[in-house]
């Protein structure tokens, strides 16, 4: 007992030493050994408190489901102190994560007509819940209306936490839980200002209410915004529960805040976790997110994470433990055309949401580029940042803008200020011809990066240039769809580059979905117009339409796991467009790769039957984590779970994870030939007595083989294994090049396709 007042002195030093006010501290998240609880304690949450009882605000969260241990303020060297303590497994530094910020369910093939289907066979996700972990929720809206639908759960735990501006009764049978978590965002930048943000789970973003009405939206009609995209939204769950965990606030969403609505909501019972939010990549110890993903999983709870916007550069996919599912972002078959009409007769092609007053019908007006005006720096004002703009010189006329640093309605913003007529933003070379169409407060558009190099040249050679913007509104049938938006994040894994990620992707370019009334479509503080809907893009967006589809197949198939579920969403995800061709990647107009979807699109009804299943325990998990040559701290801090790591290397290679997908990584170190070998299971899914035939298309250069080439299934629930072999030869690279050739491997049974792609790369060391 001795030794445990020890250790509660110290932190009670260290508690004494420190203040939220020291400029020098940071917020920490400490794991303890949950199991050298003394017992004097009723619980974990009192020992840890019960340490720091001179300081009690240090300790910011206390955590007892997904992970053991608490997060508090210390200095470097506190923390550095605390990490030799023998009962503190690990200690992480706090990231600061941002959001990854209608048709898209007829789109996917989901009708609320049809008789038979994933919708259906699932009663619309009836009785499961959706946690949504965001910037919390609106509650009045439509889209969270809960007539028509039965009693709230009877295994819900959670609860709607009570505000001035949120009352209990704002929950209901379909919001059935609403909480928030604001302990490590106050911690680093002192009291919230409750008159720009609620201190209560409301939404004073828009991001959350429009990412939870995504994933399990009720029916609405009509809906629309700004006389865009009119029609019936809804989610991909329309009768799914959500509960929202707002962790997001005026300047970020804080790990230890993230860490505490994973812990909630798995205690509360949620069925699905849909995560639109990431950061810098770092190793899966010290990553939140990861660690209280796994947590989820271990519980059976699917967790869905966006992929990320860093797209089209390649290793920007965020949120790539293989344990989550990584969602991409992908086009759907409806734009919003408003192209730019030049005074030399040609025409740029654009996108817009906006929704008036126009532009004088027929009137030309005087053209300029903010980067070649007088009086301001160039650089600044081509970006139209605040102050660089001179009204004498913008009032009455068309300013093109370059796209960057600031967002595309502030920049809007500003020149509306400014006295400017209309906007143009043109695309960066980076940014390629990807298109967002954003609800401007003047008339806009956005324009790619060659319509931007056509635009400053006419400019350029024209005495006075002059121009319009044409709006055409909403246009349906677009084609080709689905293509890889710009934006996506893609890969390889930065982390693991054995695991391909993203896993699949899934609508996320202009969609419509529901936003509160307190904010402006476009975001801008000075934008007082008010709609139920609203038009947003981003891997924010895609994210929800996979947590919601993995809540119809988890109530279809309630028996599954959150890998098996994963694996019936890529085994049957396509990767052709509805021409029928290869998907496009938008930046570039050309083919796309595995490397910016993953498996392909998703394809909720194929996903119904995937006939096999790359199922996946926890224990694998930790088999893999041992081959990727973590430690076994480094695992318990994950897991909460000690590691044979001896036995899983004996067995195997990080590679043999049993993984839907198959990934290579070959360092070419003077070796001519090179190979590996691929270990996997699958689960019948599907019909008794079948037998499934493999196809193999070899990445070019390689030759693969299966052994067996044939599986026979006596029985649903049977499992087989198979060893996938590659082979491949060196290549001539300069050092530090790569090259990356892809193909797939089918198993099919004469109706159902389980496809699953196959990357090699071939590394030369620098």
């Amino acid at each position: 007992m001795a030794f445990y007042f020890f250790f509660f002195l110290f932190l009670l030093t260290l508690s004494s030493s420190s203040s939220l006010n020291d400029l020098n501290s940071l917020t920490y998240i400490v794991h303890v050994d949950h199991e050298a609880k003394p017992s004097i304690f009723p619980t974990h949450r009192h020992w840890y408190t019960s340490s720091l009882t001179s300081t009690p605000s240090s300790i910011i969260h206390t955590y007892d489901t997904v992970f053991h241990g608490f997060s508090a303020r210390l200095t470097s060297q506190e923390a550095t102190q605390l990490l030799d303590h023998p009962h503190v497994i690990s200690i992480i530094p706090e990231q600061v994560r941002q959001l990854h910020t209608t048709r898209s369910p007829e789109f996917l093939g989901l009708r609320s007509t049809d008789k038979a289907g994933l919708l259906e066979e699932s009663d619309f996700g009836s009785d499961l819940v959706i946690g949504v972990i965001d910037t919390g929720i609106y509650p009045e809206r439509p889209s969270f209306d809960d007539r028509g639908l039965g009693p709230v759960p009877a295994k819900w735990k959670g609860q709607c936490t009570a505000s001035q501006d949120f009352p209990a009764t704002a929950c209901n049978r379909k919001l059935v839980g609403a909480r928030f978590f604001c302990g490590g965002y106050e911690a680093t930048n002192g009291k919230m200002n409750e008159t720009t943000e609620s201190r209560s789970p409301r939404d004073s973003d828009g991001h959350g209410t429009h990412t939870a009405s995504i994933s399990a939206g009720r029916y609405v009609f009509p809906a629309s915004v700004l006389g865009y995209a009119r029609g019936v939204a809804s989610g991909m769950a329309p009768k799914a529960r959500l509960a929202a965990y707002k962790v997001c606030w005026n300047s970020g969403c804080y790990d230890s805040d993230i860490l505490a609505a994973f812990d909630t909501a798995v205690a509360d019972g949620v069925d699905v976790v849909s995560l639109s939010v990431g950061g810098v990549v770092v190793p899966y110890y010290l990553d939140a997110i990861a660690i209280g993903a796994f947590g989820a999983v271990d519980r059976g709870i699917f967790v869905s994470a966006s992929a990320g916007n860093g797209g089209p550069g390649a290793l920007t996919v965020t949120n790539v433990a293989p344990w989550m599912t990584t969602v991409g972002a992908g086009t759907i078959d409806r734009d919003f055309p408003a192209n730019v009409k030049l005074g030399n007769g040609k025409t740029v092609p654009g996108v817009s949401v906006y929704g008036g007053p126009d532009l004088e019908p027929g009137r030309m007006y005087p053209l300029v580029y903010g980067g070649s005006l007088l009086g301001g720096d160039g650089y600044s004002s081509s970006l139209c940042i605040e102050g660089s703009l001179d009204p004498s010189l913008v009032k009455g006329k068309i300013v093109l803008c370059d796209r960057g640093i600031n967002s595309r309605a502030t920049k809007g913003e500003i020149v509306r200020r400014n006295g400017g007529s209309g906007m143009i933003i043109a695309n960066g070379v980076f940014d390629g011809e990807g298109l967002v169409a954003d609800c401007h407060v003047l008339p806009a558009t956005s324009v790619g990066a060659s319509g931007g190099d056509e635009i400053r040249r006419y400019i350029s050679e024209s005495k006075q240039p002059t121009a319009t913007i044409v709006f055409k509104g909403t246009r349906l049938g677009i084609r080709p769809a689905p293509v890889v938006a710009s934006f996506s994040a893609r890969g390889p894994n930065p982390e693991s580059p054995e695991i391909l990620k993203p896993d699949v992707i899934a609508p996320g370019l202009n969609i419509l979905a529901a936003w509160p009334d307190r904010i402006g479509p476009s975001g801008v503080p000075s934008d007082n117009r008010r709609t139920e809907f609203n038009i947003l893009s981003g891997t924010s967006m895609a994210c929800p339409h996979v947590s919601g589809l993995a809540a119809l197949l988890k109530a279809a198939h309630p028996d599954w796991s959150p890998a098996a579920i994963r694996s019936a969403l890529m085994t049957t995800a396509y990767t052709v467009d509805n021409r029928d061709e290869p998907m496009l990647d938008e930046s570039t107009g050309n083919a796309s790769s595995v490397m910016d979807y993953g498996s392909g699109h998703v394809h909720p009804t194929k996903a119904m039957d995937p006939g096999l299943v790359y199922d996946i325990t926890s224990y694998d998990y930790i088999n893999f984590l041992c081959n990727s040559n973590y430690t076994g701290a480094n695992i318990v801090t994950i897991t909460r779970r000690k590691a044979d790591c001896d036995g899983a290397r004996r067995a195997g290679h990080v590679g043999n994870l049993n993984y839907p997908s198959f990934s290579v990584v070959f360092q070419q170190y003077g070796e001519s030939k090179m190979s590996t070998h691929f270990i996997r299971t699958v689960t019948n899914v599907g019909d008794s007595d079948s037998v499934y035939e493999v196809k193999i298309r070899p990445p070019r250069g390689t030759n693969v083989t299966v052994e067996p080439e044939r599986l026979s299934f006596r029985r649903v629930g049977q499992k087989l294994s198979f060893v996938v072999r590659v082979k491949t030869t060196e290549v001539r690279l300069s050092p530090g090049a790569t090259s990356v050739e892809t193909g797939h491997i089918v198993w099919s049974d004469g109706k159902r396709n389980v496809t699953s792609p196959l990357v090699v790369t071939l590394q030369q060391p620098l």
